[in-house]
């Protein structure tokens, strides 16, 4: 949705990581826990000039000593019934890992920014996605921002589905790491009075209290610990529709709307389909400008909930497809495929849609992804949807003369 004339009134030039964080301070979260790890480390900086300014009333700031820190400081904070926030990235998110389980195992609504970077090794502090992806099993949910206002408009949007009964899980908000968190753009800053609005105040119905007594990550034997995993499960499938409701209450109260599981761009008639995640989306969109003035139909697929991922919507908007083109800034090695790519010829396999679909790793290590690979991308994908699939997936960039 284009932003209308009273919110290009109030644009402002801001780095998208104080964005982020002035977002998350509209938010009133009542626990920050921070540890610096680059490129994310502008969001906790600013989150404390905004304590030290007095702009986060009823708050405590932890500084902690290291990312497993960070993350178990907020699972204790959130059982005692406090809105919990902090960002991280890259090795840092890594080193969460085991704590990431547990929060979404005892159901803590926990939100997070993730300024998606490469993982080690090779030391790399560029963006991919593969440190959140490797995470994608941890019971979190996981959207993935275009650009920096919807980075900074998902934030509020994630602490709703969260922190709704049907749902208590932890959720990060996905946005790529410089491309996203170190740029200055112009933004529209959440307003107070409307997100006040948007997001009620939490009032958790467990938590941990002398005078109700409650277990949080009790000891479950056989006998138990299947149905735990049953009830993440359907909390994950409850939040489904949660997201999509959540997305146009936001675009009721703000007026801005940036698709709720998916987003469709030239997508209506669209013979070849690209489907991609965060903001490789706005190189596609000025590729697939170029082929619509050629009169060429093709589309672009942005999924925006990784997890939950949205079956029956993909489904949906790729049953008229010729074919389908998935560019994934991640692979899971042994495969030879990326997550998104895996997680859509999946989900197609039992439709009744037999599109041939094609994938492509690419951007790893923050790589750029010039138009004219994507253009190279395209051309080939149109071949495939002549004559068949040759290649099922591939590396799009692989430098032989380095190998």
């Amino acid at each position: 949705m284009p932003l209308n004339s009273a919110d290009k009134a109030k644009m402002v030039v801001v780095e998208g990581s104080y964005a982020v964080a002035h977002a998350a301070k509209t938010c009133r979260p009542n626990v920050i826990s921070a540890y610096p790890i680059t490129p994310q480390t502008h969001i906790v900086e600013d989150l404390s000039q905004f304590m030290a300014d007095g702009e986060i009333p009823n708050c405590e700031y932890i500084n902690v000593e290291s990312e497993f820190s960070a993350i178990s400081a907020l699972v204790g904070a959130s059982a005692v019934g406090a809105r919990t926030y902090s960002a991280t990235t890259s090795q840092g998110l890594e080193l969460m890992h085991e704590v990431l389980f547990n929060a979404s195992g005892m159901r803590f609504p926990i939100i997070m920014t993730v300024a998606n970077r490469a993982v080690s090794a090779p030391i790399n502090i560029w963006n991919d996605h593969q440190d959140s992806i490797a995470q994608r099993d941890t019971g979190w949910l996981q959207i993935y921002a275009e650009d920096v206002q919807e980075a900074a408009d998902l934030i509020p949007q994630l602490y709703k589905v969260a922190e709704n009964k049907d749902v208590l899980l932890p959720g990060m908000v996905c946005m790529d790491g410089f491309i996203l968190s170190h740029v200055y753009e112009p933004v529209v800053l959440l307003e107070q009075d409307l997100t006040d609005e948007f997001l009620p105040k939490y009032e958790p119905e467990y938590v941990l209290d002398p005078k109700n007594p409650l277990t949080f990550g009790a000891f479950a034997d056989p006998s138990t610990y299947t149905e735990f995993r049953y009830l993440q499960e359907k909390a994950m499938q409850a939040a489904l529709p949660k997201i999509e409701a959540v997305s146009k209450e936001f675009a009721e109260i703000f007026g801005r709307d940036h698709g709720g599981l998916i987003d469709g761009y030239q997508l209506e008639d669209a013979e070849v389909v690209i489907m991609a995640m965060g903001s490789l989306v706005g190189t596609l969109k000025e590729v697939v400008d170029k082929y619509r003035a050629k009169g060429e139909k093709i589309g672009i697929l942005k999924v925006r909930s990784f997890r939950p991922f949205p079956k029956m919507q993909i489904r949906k908007a790729l049953a008229n497809a010729n074919v389908v083109v998935v560019l994934d800034k991640n692979i899971s090695i042994g495969t030879n495929e990326g997550a998104l790519f895996t997680e859509t010829k999946s989900c197609m396999y039992n439709s009744r849609c037999d599109i041939p679909i094609i994938g492509y790793t690419l951007n790893h290590g923050g790589r750029d992804v010039p138009i004219e690979l994507v253009e190279k991308i395209i051309e080939e994908a149109k071949k495939v949807a002549k004559s068949g699939i040759t290649v099922e997936s591939q590396f799009a960039d692989v430098k032989e003369e380095l190998l």
